[in-house]
């Protein structure tokens, strides 16, 4: 029986007079719908919240030098905690075929992305040196590998269990949490430099502990997950039957663009970095400036998070037009204060502006494409469509992490507009994509 409480919260967050009506799953599943979208949304609120707490891009950097780990191991956060989870996902997929509860793969990844958060935890605590970041970048690639398990299984869960006009606003919402906890997180920061506290190695380990504990919670709440039972693929020798989808890059012209423009997408993400490196040398190292960015991205997920969501429900498509527009409107306009008036970008206030604008841009992307690739199929056909584009994605992704090289080369600026001419590109490939979720 459903419970009324889920029902007015559920209700709430869609806010559509037409929320029950269920499209592409089944009536039994229809049934069940506000608590599968309360539960879901909470367990990615947990799984977000995790992964701020363990951010290759800030945390776990300072947690590696505080125990002396040597910069070399660094380098490797970004593109092992990406790639690492992306590209393996062909197999993964093989094996997830195979089940018809698609639920359990994403809690099982949960439960190894716990106990590697833990380990890495305990090797703070216990390691310094060139033997601590061997052990925590190990750890990673474990941690990596259950995160990619648990992409597949989410949104094939998102699909079977979530109409066809609310899946969005499922993304939207979880991005809006996320939000609140990088809001939160970068509050601490700026309180800890207001009151001239510095974390240590003890102090570390032991958050990283306590996250471990988050990604449980996440594990717990997904495992309640309402579903049905789907087909499954036996029988077949998975590795095999997994490198034969990546024919569907040549045979599905649809796919195809899509991967294409995904790729040319990730440049939303990629000039992300180079805005809080600019500011960097352009203003300093202080703790202050780093809390004002990341309280602009937390600020731009809390805020436009739902209405991305929405707008995908009715366009994905659309939705990653405007945001890989918005974010290359950007990157080109810093490109020409950078060269008229290059004193603002020394203004405290300009740069996490436009890293605002950037995040809100990014958000959209994220959204729209996540919407449009669940849109895209059902059953197993969007698992393997799920697990080819992450695998493409994966790899296309360290080679386009290549393009940080060229810093050697170019001013910031240059690089940033460089990546809002891809964007471009992409926008235009993605406007020849078909509408899915009219």
């Amino acid at each position: 029986m459903p419970d009324p409480k889920l029902e007015k919260v559920y209700e709430y967050l869609i806010n559509d007079e037409d929320a029950r009506a269920c499209r592409a799953i089944s009536d039994s599943a229809c049934k069940v719908v506000p608590g599968n979208f309360i539960k879901m949304v909470v367990a990615q609120f947990f799984t977000k919240l995790g992964d701020a707490l363990i951010n290759p891009k800030v945390t776990l950097p300072w947690i590696m030098q505080s125990i002396g780990v040597p910069a070399s191991f660094i380098a490797w956060l970004v593109p092992i905690r990406e790639s690492g989870s992306l590209i393996p996902q062909l197999a993964i997929a093989s094996l997830i075929r195979q089940m018809p509860l698609r639920k359990w793969p994403w809690v099982v990844g949960a439960l190894i992305q716990s106990l590697s958060v833990l380990g890495i935890g305990l090797v703070a605590l216990l390691f310094t040196g060139a033997t601590a970041g061997t052990l925590i970048i190990l750890l990673l690639v474990i941690f990596s590998l259950a995160r990619g398990l648990s992409s597949v299984a989410a949104k094939d869960v998102l699909g079977k269990t979530i109409p066809k006009k609310q899946r969005g606003q499922v993304n939207g919402w979880s991005s809006s949490s996320s939000g609140l906890v990088t809001l939160m997180l970068a509050g601490v920061m700026a309180i800890s430099y207001f009151v001239d506290w510095q974390g240590n190695g003890v102090f570390y380990a032991l958050s990283l502990i306590g996250a471990a504990a988050v990604w449980l919670l996440g594990a717990g709440v997904f495992s309640l997950i309402k579903e049905e039972q789907g087909e499954t693929d036996g029988g077949k020798n998975g590795l095999l039957e997994a490198l034969k989808q990546c024919r569907l890059l040549w045979t599905d012209k649809v796919f195809f663009q899509f991967v294409l423009a995904r790729t040319l997408l990730l440049s939303t993400a990629l000039s992300a970095p180079y805005y809080v490196l600019l500011a960097h040398q352009k203003i300093g190292n202080q703790m202050w400036l780093l809390a004002l960015f990341m309280f602009a991205s937390g600020m731009a997920s809390l805020c436009s998070g739902p209405f991305w969501g929405r707008f995908a429900d009715q366009s994905s498509r659309k939705v990653m037009m405007l945001g890989a527009s918005l974010s290359g409107l950007i990157g080109i306009g810093l490109f020409v204060i950078a060269q008229l008036a290059p004193q603002w970008l020394a203004l405290s206030g300009f740069l996490p502006i436009l890293y605002f604008g950037i995040c809100i841009a990014h958000d959209g992307v994220r959204v729209g494409r996540k919407t449009y690739l669940v849109d895209m199929s059902e059953g197993n056909t969007r698992t393997t469509y799920v697990a080819v584009s992450n695998t493409v994605i994966g790899v296309m992704l360290l080679l386009m992490s290549f393009l940080g090289l060229l810093t050697e080369l170019l001013a910031l600026p240059s690089l940033i507009v460089l990546f809002a001419v891809f964007t471009f590109v992409g926008v235009l490939v993605t406007n020849k994509l078909p509408e899915l979720s009219q």
